[in-house]
């Protein structure tokens, strides 16, 4: 595959931050108030499957909109739902811990442009069982891919469904995540992202990386290759949104409620980047 390299310098998460601090993208942080924070703990074991996915999110409501981060076990305690509702909004975006940032940003950045409303294409989830559901949203995520057979498909990140949706196009996936060793079907799950972003002929990432910090270091080295980068977001989804066309090229939004917490239909929102000529 042949990579178009750049050497304009990749946009940040921290430079978005302060550009909305400044008030960039609408009224000034400090005006506002995250009315409630959620700290939510699940898990989930696909029918089949062997590993018990555990999440954590933080969630902040501005208004009429939820902005929502994954994070580590441990990394934040459920008495932020005590200590941050009613909370500056800038407070937040200043001093709060990584996740809880990014959901503040997230929140905002939802607020001034809600997704059903932002000319994204919206795929309904069907009904049913979580199985069903995750492989509607897997496939959907899938679909965002432009890539021929053959082609090695970084997963920064890892869901099964997901990984048998790109295959199921005919990609090789590259499976990447800090808390797996294997797929289901035995595939060896690397925790080094480095060596997957150097071999990938394109990349799906999860909203996961803004809350961990590492979603910079993935779009960077995207851009510097000339990969194409499609990011699967409930966490920051409007964050995300924020670098279509600076380095990612489509995004799979999905914000709160997330889809495993419904077994009626839900929308999640995809966009494509604008080509650039």
């Amino acid at each position: 595959m042949t990579t178009r390299t750049t050497s304009a310098p990749a946009p940040t998460v921290d430079a978005l931050i302060a550009s909305v601090l400044a008030g960039e993208h609408g009224p000034l942080p400090s005006g506002l108030v995250a009315t409630s924070v959620f700290w939510i703990h699940h898990g989930t074991r696909l029918a089949g499957g062997a590993t018990t996915y555990l999440n954590q999110y933080v969630l902040v409501r501005l208004g009429g909109s939820f902005g929502g981060c994954a994070f580590e076990a441990g990394e934040i305690d459920p008495a932020v739902c005590r200590d941050s509702s009613g909370a500056p909004l800038e407070v937040l975006l200043r001093e709060a811990p990584r996740p809880l940032r990014i959901a503040a940003l997230d929140a905002y950045l939802a607020e001034q442009r809600p997704h059903h409303d932002a000319g994204a294409e919206p795929v309904t989830l069907p009904a049913g069982t979580p199985e069903v559901r995750a492989r509607a949203r897997d496939a959907a995520i899938a679909g965002l891919l432009d890539v021929g057979a053959g082609s090695r498909v970084g997963l920064i990140g890892v869901v099964d469904p997901l990984v048998a949706a790109i295959r199921e196009r005919g990609g090789v996936p590259l499976p990447c995540d800090f808390n797996l060793r294997s797929t289901r079907w035995g595939d060896p799950v690397t925790a080094d992202m480095h060596e997957v972003l150097e071999r990938a002929d394109a990349v799906v990432a999860t909203g996961m990386t803004l809350g961990n910090g590492s979603f910079d270091t993935v779009l960077d080295r995207c851009r510097t290759r000339g990969v194409p980068l499609v990011v699967y977001a409930q966490s920051g989804s409007a964050v995300a949104r924020a670098f279509l066309g600076s380095g990612v090229t489509a995004l799979s939004a999905e914000p709160f409620p997330f889809s495993q917490f419904s077994a009626d239909p839900t929308t999640l929102y995809r966009y494509r980047a604008v080509a650039q000529p």
